[in-house]
């Protein structure tokens, strides 16, 4: 079938409006899972859903999906392994993440990643239930119904049950794409490279890593007691260094950790990537679009729809947020956009040169 799309003007993008899920509400939805029978996987999970999302891919952002887990003192999970990835947060309890084999034991709001492919599971050796929010991409594999999904018990996932191992390469081996074509062909840069380059990438160790809130609070005063003039935000990324320079937490995600001081203003900004805060304290509000929406220590928030314009203002406590971007996402699909304040370009981080904040001219003045 053919659409004929001459002189089509550019459709308006649906920007989901914001939503807070109350405390409250979470709570309760906590006290349901710790409640219910045991599953057979023992994953005792509700996903939190955006009004505006549709099956296949349900997602509190159209491509970014946020889950309530519950482990229940002696219970574990079975094992799984997919082509999403994952951070994710305790946000009571605590608990042992197996992730590649490898045990890390978290407590309250101690933030790790998961990635693609790694087999993982659960358990809780603890005397009170474990609960985590997790955070993954997979709404939108789901969308392009790419989403490899395996929950299995055992050491070996079934679908490598009757395959054989790739023989590892001798350190001195020639490789098959060194014998492949890789021929520059014009003068500004374009290039021909055989097939063997599409199959046998360098590799970048992509790694579970954990960010435990005993280490990361320590440097959260040095953001909090900045110059009342600092126009960025008072944050830390939790760096995984195989994203490189999209700067992520995982290859979808960054996780920000925030400390703002009360009565601390944002002034309106707006990207492309889509925004979702969980506010482990504090108090204050955020206008969304115009809207505003005021939130508290444990509510969850789409904060930013994908290019909406917002700010984010601190009440009379000392605020501190997780926050979750799919920035490294759209740094590899070139299609972040950012307009760090309203009256300066809108630009293409990654590909262009991005903002300054005025952090010099503050510690110069200082």
């Amino acid at each position: 079938m053919f659409v004929d799309v001459s002189g089509a003007s550019p459709r308006e993008q649906n920007k989901w409006p914001s939503i807070v899920i109350p405390k409250e509400d979470i709570d309760l939805e906590i006290a349901r899972l710790i409640d219910a029978p045991r599953p057979d996987n023992g994953r005792r999970a509700s996903l939190i859903t955006h009004p505006e999302a549709t099956a296949p891919g349900l997602g509190l952002a159209p491509g970014t999906d946020v889950t309530i887990n519950v482990v229940n003192p002696g219970e574990r999970t079975y094992n799984l392994r997919k082509n999403s990835n994952m951070l994710e947060i305790c946000i009571s309890g605590e608990g042992v993440a197996t992730v590649a084999g490898r045990d890390i034991r978290v407590g309250h709001w101690d933030v790790w990643n998961t990635p693609a492919m790694q087999v993982h599971s659960y358990r809780n050796d603890g005397k009170t239930p474990w609960v985590r929010l997790s955070y993954s991409n997979a709404p939108l594999l789901e969308k392009l119904e790419i989403h490899y999904v395996e929950e299995f018990e055992g050491d070996v996932p079934p679908a490598d049950a009757n395959t054989r191992p790739v023989p590892p390469r001798a350190p001195d081996a020639a490789r098959s794409r060194d014998l492949a074509l890789r021929e520059q062909i014009t003068p500004e840069g374009a290039w021909l490279m055989g097939y063997e380059w599409l199959i046998d990438i360098d590799v970048l160790e992509s790694k579970a890593l954990h960010w435990p809130w005993q280490a990361v609070s320590r440097y959260l005063p040095t953001v909090e007691d900045m110059a009342r003039g600092y126009n960025g935000r008072r944050l830390f990324v939790l760096y995984n260094p195989a994203t490189e320079r999209r700067i992520g937490t995982t290859h979808s995600f960054f996780a920000t950790i925030s400390s703002s001081p009360p009565d601390n203003h944002h002034v309106p900004h707006r990207h492309s990537s889509s925004a979702i805060n969980y506010y482990l304290r504090g108090n204050g509000y955020s206008k969304v679009n115009g809207m505003r929406l005021d939130w508290k220590a444990g509510d969850l928030i789409l904060s930013a729809p994908g290019w909406a314009m917002h700010s984010h203002h601190s009440g009379t406590e000392t605020t501190s947020a997780l926050t979750v971007q799919d920035h490294p996402l759209q740094i590899a699909m070139e299609s972040l956009i950012w307009q760090e304040r309203m009256q300066e370009p809108i630009l293409a981080l990654g590909s262009q040169s991005g903002f300054e904040s005025n952090r010099a001219q503050l510690a110069a003045a200082s």
